[in-house]
């Protein structure tokens, strides 16, 4: 939306969302947007830090590390609202759910090799043709169908998890996709009527909050799961009484 201060950036070049353009600063376009990534950053921070310190296997960081860049990107696309900047956020989406791909596939893969192999030139060759067109729809189509083949799998872990603690993550994982679906689809499809409301409640930055925590509880439980296959012992643990995490103990694979 247009409106506010003069752009440090220049002219908008990317999609735009239901939030006034530079209105706190004029380095920042979207404000709310913009520092809504956050939590998710601190959140995937919390849980590297968790999987470095117990020696979880590596794909676990390297996924961690996916979401900080993920929330990076969309700070940097937010607050300068240029293509280049919103390819950077894009690119990162999926890059994520093909390493989400591979760490609820690959274990009952038999041939181990291909999968990686193939999740890596498949994201490489979306980076370059996304670098070089610029899609609408087909990103959102795009992604949407990778999300739906995951979720199989997520429901077999689902179902074959019989934790109490752990099946709690999974369902806090829907209900927040849920919500933050709620809050995206109302930004982009009511935003003229918001626009008229006195108070904007800023649905697009509700979604990254949601979806930070979304990714956390996503990744806590698949956690949980592999722990489980590799015979760790795994427990959901909590700090505060309220903030999950796994804890792990290899000496009982021993």
């Amino acid at each position: 939306m247009e409106n506010g201060l003069s752009s440090f950036w220049g002219p908008v070049t990317s999609t735009e969302w239901c939030e006034k353009n530079y209105v706190y600063s004029s380095y920042i376009a979207e404000f709310f947007n913009t520092i809504s990534n956050v939590p998710g950053i601190l959140l995937a921070l919390i849980g590297l830090i968790n999987a470095l310190r117990q020696r979880f296997e590596k794909r676990f960081s390297v996924l961690h590390i996916s979401n900080m860049v993920l929330g990076i990107g969309s700070m940097l696309y937010h607050a300068t609202l240029q293509r280049m900047q919103q390819q950077g956020d894009e690119t990162p989406m999926v890059w994520e759910l093909l390493l989400y791909f591979y760490i609820l596939y690959s274990p009952d893969w038999h041939y181990r090799s291909t999968m990686p192999t193939f999740l890596f030139f498949y994201g490489a060759g979306f980076a370059v043709v996304h670098a070089l067109f610029r899609f609408g729809i087909g990103f959102k189509v795009h992604y949407v169908i990778l999300c739906l083949l995951c979720i199989p799998r997520m429901y077999k872990y689902y179902i074959y998890t019989k934790d109490i603690s752990a099946k709690r993550l999974a369902k806090l994982y829907l209900a927040t996709l849920f919500l933050g679906s709620m809050c995206w689809l109302s930004d982009r499809l009511f935003c003229k009527e918001i626009s008229l409301w006195y108070f904007n409640p800023q649905g697009h930055a509700l979604w990254h909050v949601f979806m930070g925590f979304n990714s956390y509880f996503a990744n806590t439980f698949l956690m949980f799961c592999r722990a489980q296959q590799r015979g760790w012992d795994p427990k959901v643990v909590h700090v505060l009484g309220f903030f999950p995490y796994v804890k792990i103990d290899k000496t009982k694979s021993q």
